[in-house]
């Protein structure tokens, strides 16, 4: 065996890039504060795999490109990495609701979408999609059609567009499978990584300090943390090009008593909130202002504020009564509930300022991609749904060393 890597970071970027670096008979040791893998944003998250419909705040369709070519190859890559199909993925086209107080306008989204649209089109990958998108279209819905998803009177239109989400823990827990039956995959959880240095002079091979004491050496590192990613890169000498904005955010994972009928939709541009069925029985429901619990633009994320039973309560029906007054289905899930899951985790995104303001740069995320130090790779992932994609390219990067 050649190649020994440390792999910092256990979620779904990597994750992936330890299976994918694995099976090519290198030997990976997977890092992970937590005390298991697959335990933050990576499994409690929406699961939207992006085509760029949530980013109409970038017209200039820089966003969208970046993440199209990921989100198209997510299914087949995820289907090689978990060895079997994939379930749970939400039925129905989503339903994109432009909010009144929105900082885009309806007609700007409307551009944007058509845009988006024609790009997706000319995509030689549509047909690798969840979905096969070589006959999707985008539409805008008729006043009745709003109607019957959300309160008109808080909404100022909507579309229907070819995304789909899956749901984050089905694909967790194949994921923890696939980990635990590889024997090149060494998994060291509650451990912290405070930094990496060279092993000797030049930038090919590196020791990954972490709260047990030094590891190495390492034939390559990759930096795949979402959580004080830019610290450990720091060690190195490498700086963020721009500012960068630590979240944690947690949402509702319900499961059911029996069928609820409920769209899979989402309320933009700025005031945000959203709903995903995955199978009219399990559900995920977020209202941004509520599960943002903190954020911080320091190098290190700020600590999280503890939470009781009365505030986790309070937390959850938040959530409930706010997304319930623009959705009326939201209603029908809390009263059909047999099982409520508030959950989230550490999202990592380069920009600043609200989502409620229009000259946040959070709506765009063009600058999302890889960096690398001879051996040594960071990862800023960006989303959930182009991990995949960037952990083949950083694994052929490190298999062709």
């Amino acid at each position: 065996m050649s190649k020994r890597v440390a792999v910092l970071g256990a979620g779904i970027m990597g994750s992936s890039t330890a299976l994918f670096l694995a099976r090519h008979d290198v030997e990976v040791v997977l890092y992970d504060e937590s005390d298991a893998v697959f335990s933050g944003a990576s499994r409690w998250n929406e699961g939207k795999i992006h085509l760029g419909f949530l980013y109409a705040g970038d017209p200039s369709l820089r966003t969208a490109r970046r993440l199209l070519p990921g989100g198209l190859r997510f299914r087949p890559l995820i289907e090689e990495l978990l060895d079997c199909r994939l379930e749970n993925i939400t039925p129905s086209d989503d339903v994109v609701l432009v909010h009144r107080d929105s900082v885009v306008a309806v007609g700007d989204v409307r551009s944007y979408f058509v845009a988006l649209s024609e790009l997706i089109d000319a995509h030689p990958g549509k047909g690798d999609y969840l979905v096969d998108l070589s006959e999707a279209t985008m539409r805008e819905l008729t006043a009745d059609e709003v109607r019957t998803v959300a309160d008109p009177a808080l909404v100022a239109g909507g579309f229907a567009v070819p995304e789909r989400s899956i749901s984050t823990n089905w694909v967790a827990d194949r994921f923890v499978r696939a980990i635990e039956a590889e024997p090149n995959i060494e998994v060291r959880t509650g451990t912290r990584v405070a930094g990496v240095r060279p092993h000797r002079e030049g930038n090919d091979s590196w020791h990954v300090t972490t709260t047990a004491g030094q590891d190495g050496p390492y034939s390559a590192v990759v930096n795949a943390l979402w959580e004080g990613r830019p610290a450990v890169d720091a060690t190195l000498g490498i700086q963020q090009d721009d500012r960068w904005m630590h979240r944690y955010r947690v949402s509702l994972f319900v499961e059911t008593a029996r069928s609820v009928q409920a769209p899979s939709a989402l309320l933009s541009v700025g005031p945000f909130g959203d709903i995903k069925n995955y199978n009219d029985r399990e559900f995920y429901l977020s209202w941004y202002p509520t599960g943002l619990l903190v954020s911080g633009t320091a190098i290190d994320p700020p600590p999280v504020p503890a939470f009781d039973a009365s505030g986790r309560q309070a937390t959850i029906d938040d959530i409930f009564r706010k997304l319930g007054e623009f959705f009326p289905a939201v209603q029908e899930i809390q009263k059909q509930a047999a099982r409520v899951s508030l959950d989230g985790g550490w999202v990592y995104a380069t920009g600043e300022g609200k989502l409620s303001e229009r000259s946040s740069t959070l709506h765009q995320r063009h600058q999302i991609g890889i960096k690398q130090k001879g051996s040594y790779y960071s990862v800023d992932t960006g989303k959930y749904s182009i991990a995949p994609w960037l952990a083949r390219q950083v694994a052929d990067s490190i298999l062709a060393l």
